[in-house]
C-alpha cells in the first residue's frame, strides 16, 4: 500500500510541475483518415501509466475536443478491437498554454483549437465524469522518493522515477545528484557537535574567498540580499548560504567532511568551502538514511530492503537487525519469564542533543 502511495505522489508531483512549465504539443501527428483505429493500434504506451491512454484528435470546436480513444489493453496483453470516442472539455485542456519566447507562459486557452489540431495524437486521462477525459503529457522532469523507518532503516517505499516502462534507470539509489540546500543540516549539526548553540551568531554579510586558481568566488543569498548577524536557528530556517559558508570556514571542512562520512552521505568529501553548499554527489538513498539518523536521535542505521533470509529449514542465513538476542529462542522460554532485553549496540554518530536541535 505505501508503494502504490509513494508512486501516486510522485507522479502527482511531477505532473503538476511539468504543468507549470507549458505544453509542449502532441505526442504525435498523423493524417487524419476515416479508420483512424490502426494509427494508434500501432503505437506503443508504457504500461504502467494506465489509466492513461492515447488519443487522435477528431474535431473542435470552441468548448470541446473530440477524440478517437486506443483500444483498451487487455489482461492477456492484447488490444481490443472496439473503437471508442470521447470528449476533452474546454476545461480540462485550459492549463496547456505554450511558453512565450522560453520566459512566460502564454495567454489564456480561450477554444480547444487553441491547443490542438485534427491529426495530433495525445496522451488523455479518465475523468471523474463518464465519456470526459483530461489532456495530458508524459513529464519531461524526473525525480524519485524514499520513504524509510528511521529507527531500523527499512525502506517502505522507493520510486525511482516517473515510468519504470519508459526508464530503468533508478534515480533513488543510481543517479549521483547534488543534494544542494538540503546539505545544509549536516553543515549546523557538526557545529552544533562542536561548541556552537542554536542562538550562536555567524554574520550575514558579503565575504569572499581566493581559490586555488587564482580567482575569488564570492557565494550569495538565493534573495541576493545581506541580513547582519544572525543565530544558526535563523540561518537554517531561512537557508542562508553565505552564512552556511562561513560557519564551515570558522568550524573547518575536516569537522564537517567527517560528520558526513560518519552519515554516510559520501565515502570521502572534497575539502572545499562549497561542498558546504552541496555542491558534491550523492544519491537519494544515502540522503533519506542520513536524515533519518538525525531523527533517529544519532544512532547509526544502514538502508536495507531485505529483513532477513532463511534456508528451506528456516534456519536465519542473514538477519539486518545485528543485535544478539540469544535468550529469544522458544525453547528456553517458562511461564512468566520477563522478555529478553536487547541491547542497542549501534553506533552513536551525533549527539542526541544536537540530532533534537537539528
Amino acid at each position: 500500500k505505501l508503494q502504490l502511495y509513494a508512486r501516486q505522489a510522485l507522479a502527482r508531483g511531477l505532473i503538476a510541475f511539468d504543468r507549470k512549465r507549458g505544453y509542449r504539443g502532441p505526442a504525435g501527428k498523423a493524417e487524419l483518415v476515416d479508420d483512424w483505429g490502426p494509427l494508434l493500434k500501432e503505437r506503443k504506451v508504457p504500461s504502467d501509466v494506465a489509466p492513461w491512454r492515447l488519443a487522435i484528435m477528431l474535431a473542435d470546436d470552441a468548448e470541446k475536443a473530440t477524440i478517437g480513444l486506443q483500444p483498451p489493453v487487455k489482461p492477456d496483453g492484447s488490444q481490443g478491437p472496439e473503437r471508442q470516442t470521447g470528449t476533452i472539455p474546454l476545461a480540462l485542456l485550459s492549463w496547456a498554454r505554450t511558453y512565450v519566447d522560453g520566459s512566460k507562459l502564454g495567454p489564456q486557452i480561450k477554444s480547444a483549437a487553441d491547443v490542438l489540431a485534427p491529426g495530433d495524437i495525445v496522451y488523455v486521462a479518465p475523468s471523474k465524469d463518464a465519456g470526459l477525459w483530461h489532456l495530458v503529457q508524459m513529464p519531461d522532469v524526473e525525480g524519485a522518493l524514499v520513504a524509510m523507518d528511521p529507527h531500523t532503516g527499512r525502506v517502505l517505499s522507493l520510486v525511482g522515477g516517473f515510468s519504470y516502462s519508459r526508464s530503468q534507470f533508478n534515480r533513488a539509489v543510481q543517479a549521483l545528484r547534488q543534494p544542494g540546500s538540503s546539505f545544509k543540516p549536516i553543515v549546523y549539526a557538526a557545529a552544533l557537535d562542536n561548541g556552537y548553540s542554536p542562538s550562536s551568531v555567524v554574520l550575514d554579510a558579503p565575504v569572499e574567498f581566493k581559490m586555488p586558481d587564482g580567482k575569488m568566488w564570492k557565494p550569495k543569498n538565493y534573495q541576493d540580499k545581506f541580513f547582519g548577524p544572525s543565530t544558526l536557528r535563523r540561518g537554517i530556517e531561512q537557508s542562508r548560504n553565505v552564512m552556511t559558508v562561513r560557519l564551515a570556514n570558522e568550524l573547518g571542512m575536516v569537522k564537517v567532511a567527517d560528520l558526513a562520512q560518519r552519515l554516510g552521505i559520501y565515502d570521502k568529501l572534497p575539502m572545499q568551502l562549497a561542498m558546504a553548499l552541496g555542491a558534491g554527489e550523492t544519491t537519494l538513498l544515502k540522503m533519506v538514511t542520513a536524515y533519518a539518523m538525525i531523527d533517529n536521535g544519532g544512532k547509526k542505521i544502514e538502508a536495507t530492503l531485505i529483513d532477513r533470509v532463511q534456508d528451506r529449514y528456516g534456519r536465519t542465513i542473514f538477519r539486518h537487525d545485528g543485535r544478539d538476542c540469544s535468550a529469544c529462542k522458544a525453547e528456553t522460554y517458562t511461564e512468566g519469564m520477563p522478555e529478553p532485553e536487547l541491547f542497542d549496540i549501534r553506533e552513536q554518530v551525533m549527539s542526541p542533543y544536537t540530532a533534537y536541535q537539528v
